[in-house]
């Protein structure tokens, strides 16, 4: 493996060896706690604009499945492992996990003190970083060397942003529809897809919904027209604060369900979570460091119960933020911040972890078990 050099924004670098593409990206360094599930990581639409960090020390030991995709491809712009396994041990293995980022175009790092660097952004915070590796790493030793070099290279790092997330996940929407004798029975499910992960889909499958995919730029009239039963907002990526025009129509929707007859039900997970409580009066902010892995425990405030969630963000909604009419329900119990809400004047709630991640390893899955007897009931407004 050639050299690669990984470099903070703060001015910190780390050697290491390149792995995947050679080449150079920027992008938010963020770290994951998971043992399992880089696959799925890989290519969840939320890590859009990302580089990635395994904190399980050895990576790619079960190769790449083309079944375990969350997506089409992979949206994340590096990633970084301690060790990367070249001989993966599984009979569903169809790629190692270096052809796999080679095929995707993914520059990363293999071979650095990925312990030392997590512990690092845990006590500063999130930043920016570039992966340099190949050719363009040939002056980079001169480059660093040089005051004024250096700076202007952390100047373009630190400068880095991203931007028109939603609008770069998009993928080719999937109208998916369920076929059966009895369709009568078969109620109709919209996805607002912000970058969807595939398993929200698989899930509401198994429920016999009929999935109607819509991409993020749809109006709340042209959702309403399609008269849906249940309403799924989804995980995506970027601030969900600046997402100012999607905001809007989900508040059109929120509004027309507390003048009909015949609300929709709606779910919001992750990124959906946050939006829709911004579309109806709370506030989200950045966290120091996010919360991604798939062992966060998340607390019941209505039973006390504990259950260990999967987590994707870097934004959280702000608990005392809440009007009246959202009511706090689920909190991290690392750091109490908000992990669900319930919509007590419409047929609403949220959750902010991945019910369809399977991470208890099916702890949550009942979220979804309660969106479909809100919508058959179609007079609760409250998950129960």
């Amino acid at each position: 493996m050639d050299k690669a050099y990984l470099i903070l924004a703060n001015g910190a670098i780390f050697e290491g060896k390149a792995i995947g593409k050679t080449g150079s990206t920027i992008g938010e360094i963020v770290f994951t706690t998971g043992m399992t599930g880089y696959t799925e990581t890989l290519t969840d639409p939320s890590y859009y604009g990302q580089i990635v960090m395994q904190t399980f020390p050895l990576i790619g030991n079960y190769g790449i499945s083309l079944q375990d995709f969350e997506s089409k491809k992979a949206w994340l712009n590096g990633y970084i492992v301690h060790e990367l396994c070249e001989k993966p041990s599984n009979f569903r293995s169809e790629y190692t996990l270096e052809s796999f980022l080679q095929s995707q175009g993914i520059i990363g790092i293999a071979g650095i003190d990925t312990r030392h660097l997590t512990k690092l952004l845990r006590n500063i915070g999130v930043m920016n970083a570039m992966i340099i590796s190949g050719k363009e790493i040939q002056n980079i030793d001169n480059v660093l060397k040089n005051p004024l070099q250096k700076e202007s290279l952390l100047s373009k790092i630190r400068n880095y942003k991203i931007t028109n997330a939603l609008k770069a996940v998009q993928q080719t929407p999937s109208n998916i529809r369920i076929s059966e004798t009895n369709a009568k029975e078969i109620k109709t499910v919209v996805i607002y897809n912000f970058g969807a992960k595939e398993n929200i889909i698989r899930e509401l499958q198994k429920r016999r919904f009929n999935v109607i995919s819509v991409p993020y730029n749809t109006t709340a009239q042209e959702i309403i027209k399609l008269k849906p039963d249940g309403l799924i907002l989804s995980n995506g990526p970027g601030d969900p604060s600046e997402n100012i025009y999607i905001i809007e129509e989900i508040k059109k929707i929120c509004e027309w369900n507390k003048n009909t007859n015949a609300p929709i039900t709606i779910f919001g997970i992750c990124l959906g979570h946050q939006l829709l409580a911004l579309a109806n009066g709370a506030k989200t902010s950045k966290l120091k460091y996010g919360h991604r892995g798939a062992n966060h425990p998340v607390k019941d405030l209505e039973n006390g119960r504990i259950y260990i969630t999967s987590q994707n963000h870097g934004y959280a909604v702000e608990n005392a933020s809440l009007p009246p009419s959202l009511k706090l329900r689920f909190i991290n119990m690392n750091d109490n911040t908000c992990e669900g809400i319930d919509y007590t004047d419409i047929p609403a709630f949220s959750v902010q972890f991945h019910p369809e991640a399977c991470g208890g390893p099916h702890d949550t899955n009942f979220l979804f078990d309660k969106f479909a007897k809100m919508i058959m009931e179609r007079n609760s407004y409250a998950i129960k």
